[in-house]
């Protein structure tokens, strides 16, 4: 199998153990929305800005890996047009069943976004990548299609893992991996994610994710760091993610 259906394949059985981004927002969370109190998340524990976005209202938004059923929702109860594009069939059923509950239009894409994205170009507004790209071997690609996607002066945020957690064994304690983590190019490595049912992912640096970023024409405008939220890293206060905000020039 190709590493990315087997990622799709992981991530389904974790939406239904009850995984923590598989569960869908509630009713209550939505009409909350609805009146201007809402959060959404890039990285694990620390809220997106709400600078970053700007105004939603007839906004044509890209959930890009962003399915599941917890951002997407509070954008369209914004006024937002959304599309999502995911690889796990589960995190996509739970974009429609929240859509039906609420009673509003969103479009599903099942897509591996190794591809080129399926999309015009400059078809959207606003792009909105969670923590995903980990499960990515190579995300320059990744960046460029989303440059291509979006409008001028259209934004890009995104959910980004540093590395740090590939390095240590479960517990946090010890360094047991070298960088960068490659399970397809070392069988170690590979062994650590199947006996852990972590599917396949992969470490990247900051020259690949922000400097991918900027190779593919985007400004950086903003970004913070985030920890775990839970673990010894965590209680070290160790940032382990960052999230980044990028725009497409308009000119």
């Amino acid at each position: 199998m190709r590493y990315q259906d087997i990622n799709a394949e992981t991530i389904d059985k974790w939406v239904d153990e009850g995984w923590e981004w598989g569960r869908p927002i509630s009713h209550e969370t939505y009409k909350q929305a609805q009146k201007g109190q809402w959060d959404v998340y890039l990285t694990p524990t620390k809220t997106v800005p709400h600078s970053w976005f700007g105004g939603l209202q007839g906004k044509k938004i890209l959930g890009l890996a962003s399915g599941g059923g917890q951002q997407i929702p509070i954008f369209s109860a914004l006024g937002a047009a959304c599309t999502v594009l995911d690889y796990s069939q589960r995190q996509l059923e739970s974009e429609r069943m929240v859509a039906d509950r609420e009673g509003y239009e969103v479009r599903l894409i099942r897509a591996d976004m190794t591809k080129p994205l399926p999309f015009s170009d400059g078809e959207f507004d606003l792009i909105f990548h969670p923590v995903s790209n980990c499960y990515v071997e190579k995300v320059e690609p990744i960046f460029c299609e989303c440059f291509r996607v979006l409008k001028k002066g259209g934004i890009f945020l995104a959910g980004l893992d540093n590395g740090m957690n590939y390095i240590v064994d479960s517990e946090g304690r010890e360094i047991i991996n070298r960088l960068p983590f490659n399970p397809l190019l070392d069988p170690e490595q590979l062994r650590q994610l199947q006996e852990a049912g972590d599917g396949i992912q992969f470490s990247h640096t900051a020259q690949e994710q922000i400097g991918g970023q900027l190779k593919a024409g985007f400004l950086l405008t903003d970004l913070y760091e985030d920890s775990n939220g839970e673990g010894r890293l965590s209680q070290l206060n160790i940032p382990c993610f960052w999230a980044t905000r990028a725009v497409k020039p308009s000119s």
